[in-house]
């Protein structure tokens, strides 16, 4: 959970080391995130970054009794506005750091996933935010005012990290409220970002998984939804060498099979059916348009068990309940969004005109996520202990088992002894039982214990 301290230098404190720890200040000086004059700019993000464990936002912050511990509004939201700095290269340097240290914490068989989705930013109020625009959201099946935000997160399966992001606005002009701001100086990170902001989405996706990997972030396979599982997806992925995990969905699309086109469907019913298994079946495929052989897998909806759901993969040596498992990694970027809404404040922190801001924000917000998680995985991963965690596996794989279960045995003998009469003949009787029961090299191991009081 989300610490709550009683005072701001307490929480300052608190993720001091941490933030030290993660060199945050030198990437974001790589980032051209820096002032050249008054407060620095490592001072100002702190500030923001911390606020949040604060349970204010910064208006609030600014009229409490530690307002003496702040520098002005304006100072901050010059911070947030400034189209100079570089918020994707730095959550990618960020990501990219924690990522290769969880590598070494991680057994090189277990697989690492790359998961692309999108969640919707909602200014229901605004009318005059830079590239606002009308976008559609899957989960209430409306049209509301806002931002998509494109995420690419990492998982192991234990942690989750955003690597990237971009905060879309509308590719058709006639859905965008506002547009680019005449303002803004062509040469600057910030025009960057508002040129990709109006990509269409899976241009800025296959963008995203590039950035990630000539970063070098590993992964074997890129986990999508079915809005992003298409043939065209599916090509622009393989080229990178990476091979994708989705969910397709059954629309009008068509995979050669034996020589002949079938929907999803009618390639159904060449499994077999068996009421009790979740998993009806599989078939390898291939794509019309580039040829891409696929498997897909059956599985049947549990919430509906007339429904069925199509799982597609690139890689088709993995066996159909593989590919299920995996798959099940992608719900790590549904609760990434819910926490990032829910108690980081995303999308209603700030509310300023500026596209920078809005960026600036998502940065920072992504940050909180990712520190939490360095936290939790160095408290609760015993590997991070170092050379003391090697040391503690060999003493304890150098004991054998023999060993072990006679020292267990004998602590058990040790309090046998204090037991009632009438217990320790029942004791007596059920080990006497089991130890018959045992195999002969067992059983050689109490000959020696005496088994009389």
């Amino acid at each position: 959970m989300i610490p709550f301290f009683t005072s701001f230098e307490n929480t300052g404190i608190q993720f001091a080391n941490v933030i030290k720890e993660l060199q945050i200040g030198k990437l974001l000086h790589k980032s051209n995130v820096r002032k050249s004059r008054g407060i620095s700019a490592f001072e100002v993000f702190q500030f923001l970054f911390l606020l949040v464990f604060q349970g204010k936002n910064l208006y609030r912050f600014l009229n409490s009794k530690y307002k003496d511990q702040a520098v002005s509004k304006n100072t901050y939201y010059r911070f947030l506005d400034d189209s100079t700095y570089n918020w994707p290269k730095f959550l990618l340097l960020l990501s990219a750091k924690i990522v290769s240290v969880f590598d070494g914490l991680t057994k090189p068989e277990r697989v690492r996933t790359l998961i692309l989705d999108d969640s919707v930013i909602t200014r229901s109020r605004s009318k005059k935010v830079e590239l606002l625009a009308k976008v559609y959201d899957h989960v209430d099946h409306l049209y509301k005012k806002g931002f998509t935000l494109l995420t690419l997160g990492w998982s192991d399966g234990y942690s989750f990290l955003p690597v990237g992001f971009n905060m879309l606005s509308s590719a058709k002009k006639s859905n965008r409220y506002q547009e680019i701001s005449a303002n803004i100086d062509h040469r600057t990170n910030g025009y960057k970002n508002r040129r990709q902001a109006l990509a269409k989405k899976s241009e800025a996706a296959v963008t995203l998984v590039k950035k990630a990997l000539k970063a070098g972030i590993t992964a074997d396979y890129v986990l999508m939804d079915t809005w992003f599982t298409t043939e065209p997806m599916l090509h622009s992925l393989k080229e990178e060498g990476i091979d994708v995990i989705g969910m397709v969905k059954q629309l009008k699309q068509k995979y050669i099979y034996k020589g002949k086109d079938y929907t999803l469907p009618k390639l159904r019913q060449f499994m077999q059916h068996e009421t009790a298994k979740s998993i009806l079946g599989s078939v390898i495929v291939h794509t019309k348009k580039h040829n891409i052989p696929v498997k897909i897998v059956f599985v049947r909806n549990r919430n509906k068990k007339s429904e069925v759901l199509y799982l597609l993969s690139t890689d088709c040596s993995l066996s159909e309940t593989e590919i299920v498992r995996i798959y099940g990694n992608r719900w790590s970027i549904e609760v990434f969004f819910k926490a990032s809404k829910s108690f980081f404040r995303l999308g209603s922190e700030f509310q300023s005109l500026s596209y920078d801001a809005v960026v600036c924000h998502t940065a920072i917000v992504f940050t909180r996520f990712i520190v939490l998680e360095w936290i939790r995985r160095n408290k609760n991963d015993e590997k991070t202990y170092g050379e003391l965690f090697f040391m503690v596996c060999d003493d304890i794989h150098d004991m054998a088992f023999t060993d072990a279960l006679k020292s267990l045995m004998a602590l058990f003998l040790d309090q046998f002894i204090t037991f009632s009469v009438d217990s320790t003949k029942l004791i007596k009787s059920k080990l006497h039982d089991w130890i018959c029961s045992q195999a002969s090299f067992i059983q050689c191991l109490f000959a020696d214990f005496n088994w009389e009081s």
